[in-house]
């Protein structure tokens, strides 16, 4: 458990697209101080709106996890959130010219060494943590998640798609830097050809192409270079669920057991996570012990 709270040691940027947008897209990671959390700056527009990487800011979950307030938005911000939870970063400011993260390869990675490029700073304030307190689960349409308490950050994830190469994958990870770098932050998003292809005809999906997803149909992976792992498909939707769960504001300390869910129920379980105060308990490591925050 790390006990102080993480920045990054310089300012790091990049150009992409957004996935649904289309769009193009500079974004610029800046340190930020101590109890700032991570929050998103819409640099092309007046007054230049700060949106809070909170669940309270959650505005949709269709296809990816929005951020919005008073009617501006960040769209897709899960596997930037994802990277920075992975890596530890609890403080940074980004700004984005556009409504929209870049996907980039549709994975964590290109996150990841910008983060690593631009060094991280030990800060002098103790870093926060929420312990999961008590058993919860929510369920919808045949997907669950379960909350559990645990002495460390543990995803179990289970998929079933009806596709032979994504039938019941299952795999279970604790969730740190080394396990998120060379695990988790690689795996690409992914879809069905004919899905693609319905969802760039209602709107979304402007941007995706086979340099930032996995494309499938019924005889397999469309990618050239196929898979970087047997099994990305379950570490992707970890990846997705780490970007989530950093949306209550802080590490979390527990073990979350999900089975075929998605952003919706991601953000469903953050709510009845964070709706009862005897659910959970801020903890801060202190000398080897964790004390009331």
């Amino acid at each position: 458990m790390t006990t102080n709270q993480l920045t990054l040691k310089r300012e790091i940027g990049c150009d992409g697209i957004g996935l649904h947008t289309g769009k193009k897209v500079n974004l610029t990671i800046k340190p930020a101080e101590p109890d700032s959390g991570i929050c998103f700056l819409r640099v092309d527009l007046p007054g230049i709106p700060v949106i809070e990487a909170k669940n309270t800011q959650v505005v949709a979950t269709q296809l990816a996890t929005s951020l919005g307030y008073n009617g501006h938005r960040i769209s897709t911000v899960e596997h930037l959130m994802a990277a920075l939870s992975g890596l530890g970063i609890d403080n940074a400011a980004i700004e984005l010219n556009a409504p929209e993260v870049p996907i980039m390869d549709g994975s964590a990675y290109p996150f990841v060494e910008m983060i690593r490029s631009a060094g991280v700073e030990n800060q002098q304030k103790p870093k926060k943590y929420l312990a999961i307190k008590r058993t919860i689960e929510v369920r919808e349409n045949g997907s669950k998640i379960t909350l559990l308490p645990g002495e460390d950050f543990k995803i179990s994830f289970t998929i079933d798609y009806d596709h032979p190469l994504m039938q019941n994958q299952s795999l279970t990870v604790v969730v740190g830097d080394e396990t998120f770098i060379n695990e988790i932050g690689r795996a690409r998003t992914f879809g069905f050809l004919e899905e693609v292809e319905n969802l760039k005809k209602n709107g979304f999906a402007k941007g995706g192409s086979l340099e930032n997803a996995i494309v499938i149909d019924r005889s397999g992976v469309l990618n050239g270079d196929g898979l970087r792992f047997e099994d990305e498909f379950v570490r992707h939707k970890i990846l997705d669920l780490i970007g989530d769960l950093f949306l209550v504001g802080m590490p979390i300390q527990g073990h979350i057991v999900a089975h075929k869910s998605g952003h919706t129920l991601h953000q469903a379980a953050v709510r009845a996570l964070l709706s009862d105060p005897g659910n959970f308990e801020v903890i801060t490591p202190m000398n080897g012990h964790c004390l009331h925050a």
